[in-house]
């Protein structure tokens, strides 16, 4: 009974737009450059969202149908502070290239100078990529699988490919916007660079481990009434020192 269509297509679409991300890897040997990398991060991750709705609106089950209903909205409030927090290395570098923002970092990384608004960040990309404790795509326990429960063999790896990609992609700008560097130059900076990545994707898994699964309202709390007012207070805080030191 499921839409043939956009069920099959769903999960394609959302590996694509998770390896659309690894085009803004900062290297020498890039295929290209993006002036406007941030943009086009936050323009791809808003699109996430609809790889999960058509999976869980065309499998025509209401177990599928409910998970992905709460994964958009959970996606679509942490979008909120996600962008809310890039603000910062844009206002403290003044540009939109990823390049930029991480070689601005040569001296200090920015995670000493917001240690508060890093540990936001991490939090946003734990509930962005729906990993645990933020797993209410698929919760288990009360949505049998959740968003893919009508998928198997060829289309439920597809939809885990795209989350561990988007787990190693969160791992990568996390590591350039707050502990970035000169990477793209030298030979020992870049395996350095590779084992922040790895910290950051054992950080996901890590907290995986440690935390059980949150209440769904708790979730929306976290973000409405905790990251959005802490994300705003802290960039008047950064808006005003810049305009009077500048």
């Amino acid at each position: 009974m499921a839409n043939y269509s956009p069920y099959f297509i769903a999960p394609i679409f959302s590996l694509i737009l998770a390896l659309l991300l690894w085009q803004l890897y900062p290297s020498l040997y890039s295929t290209s450059y993006f002036k406007w990398g941030i943009l086009f991060f936050l323009c791809v991750s808003g699109l996430n969202v609809y790889g999960t709705l058509l999976a869980g609106w065309s499998s025509n089950s209401k177990y599928a149908l409910l998970g992905s209903l709460r994964a958009i909205a959970q996606t679509i409030s942490y979008e909120v502070s996600m962008a809310l927090v890039l603000l910062f290395p844009l206002f403290l570098v003044g540009s939109f290239s990823f390049f930029e923002v991480g070689e601005s970092q040569e001296s200090i990384w920015l995670s000493f100078l917001m240690l508060p608004v890093s540990f936001i960040w991490f939090v946003t990309c734990v509930a962005e990529t729906n990993r645990a404790p933020f797993d209410f795509a698929e919760g288990e326990s009360e949505l049998v699988s959740g968003f893919n429960i009508e998928y198997g063999s060829a289309g439920f790896a597809l939809i885990f490919l795209a989350e561990y990609a988007n787990i190693l992609v969160m791992s990568l700008f996390s590591s350039i916007l707050f502990f970035g560097g000169s990477y793209m130059f030298f030979f020992e900076s870049n395996i350095m660079f590779m084992l922040k990545i790895l910290f950051f994707a054992f950080l996901f898994i890590w907290v995986r481990g440690s935390y059980p699964r949150f209440r769904y309202d708790l979730l929306m709390t976290l973000t409405w009434k905790g990251f959005l007012p802490a994300a705003l207070s802290f960039l008047l805080l950064i808006f005003s020192l810049i305009y009077f030191v500048y």
